[in-house]
């Protein structure tokens, strides 16, 4: 147990749909091990009571050194049921770690509401990660358009059809379709000429519940990915191991997520991509985006995960590295410096300092 304890809560889109082998419940853990108190907080589970402070029903870790994740999950989700009441308030740390796109069939007003919260739990003196301000705006992909242009596909963002033909036959009739909003690889598709015939009926498909993107189809994307862990706005490094994946197709699907099946293997980054990382750096930095996961193919970023950047346990089951450890001393380093500074110091200021 360390000396200077902190308070941690992760909030999630819910404790029951927590899987073994995401980020999130390896960085629980590791703080529980610690001695830390952790809490995990549903989408839907905030109170904003008559007193105007912020309260949660939590799910409370022990303070267990579980001999893994699989065990550790086990432990919340029997737990679920057995609620407590906090006030968040009372938490150094808030991590928003839950994914938009999984509450857009039956909870759309979930990932908005768990935003509005954790505003209010910033302003009164929570160090709120990522920042929810920037969330509110990071909520599709559009924000991916505010990174320099040098480092960004050409893309366009439409439900026009018309738009989406003329995209297409400006470069070469390839390109990638998703939906703006989404994540893991969910309806993605590569247009080319083996699929160019489908094409009205992929538009369709996409734009159905909402606006395309579409971009260029990037050659280097063939060979699958790069996933690279950011912290603090800058690749997350330890004893001179960088968090960072290759993901790539096992399969005739040119999809490399992960959940969506792809192959990974522990690489080192090459000096373009550690340029790519340099250039979003600033913008990382100026919108408090504290953890984030940059895709990368060749010279480009194909997207930016910042509510739920994941990985982090396939990379660290592949390098014997700790990273969730270095994060946890990270975070113990804010909660640190904010006591320092009698809790003046600014959310944004948090987040990247």
């Amino acid at each position: 147990m360390i000396k200077d304890k902190i308070r941690l809560a992760f909030v999630v889109n819910d404790v029951a749909t927590e899987k073994e082998n995401y980020t999130t419940i390896r960085l629980a853990r590791r703080a529980a091990a610690r001695g830390h108190d952790v809490a995990l907080i549903g989408l839907g589970d905030f109170i904003y009571d008559w007193h105007g402070t912020i309260c949660a029903m939590a799910t409370i870790a022990s303070k267990t050194k579980f001999k893994n994740d699989t065990n550790f999950l086990k432990h919340l989700q029997d737990n679920g049921s057995k609620r407590k009441r906090i006030e968040v308030e009372e938490y150094d740390i808030l991590m928003l770690r839950s994914d938009p796109a999984e509450e857009l069939g039956s909870r759309s007003w979930a990932p908005s509401s768990s935003l509005l919260f954790a505003q209010i739990a910033a302003a009164h003196g929570v160090i709120v990660l990522n920042d929810p301000k920037h969330l509110t705006d990071a909520v599709n992909k559009t924000y991916f358009q505010g990174f320099p242009e040098e480092i960004r596909p050409a893309t366009t963002i439409t439900r026009e059809p018309d738009e989406i033909v003329a995209f297409l036959k400006a470069h070469d009739d390839k390109g990638v379709i998703k939906p703006l909003q989404g994540s893991g690889g969910q309806g993605v598709f590569i247009i080319n000429e083996a699929n160019r015939q489908n094409l009205n009926q992929i538009m369709e498909a996409v734009i159905r519940d909402g606006y395309a993107i579409v971009q260029e189809y990037l050659p280097a994307a063939s060979k699958g990915d790069l996933r690279m862990i950011t912290l603090n706005g800058k690749p997350l490094e330890v004893n001179g191991q960088f968090a960072c994946l290759h993901r790539f197709s096992k399969t005739d699907d040119p999809r490399s997520n992960i959940s969506a099946g792809g192959g990974v293997e522990l690489v080192k980054p090459d000096a373009v991509a550690m340029k790519v990382a340099e250039i979003v750096g600033p913008k990382l930095i100026e919108d408090g985006m504290y953890l984030t996961g940059l895709d990368i193919a060749g010279d480009k970023m194909m997207e930016i995960n910042v509510d739920t950047p994941g990985g982090l346990t396939y990379i660290e089951d592949l390098s014997e590295v700790d990273f969730s450890g270095a994060i946890i001393d990270d975070l113990e380093r804010k909660v640190r410096l904010n006591r320092q500074y009698g809790g003046t110091l600014t959310n944004r200021q948090l987040a990247v300092l």
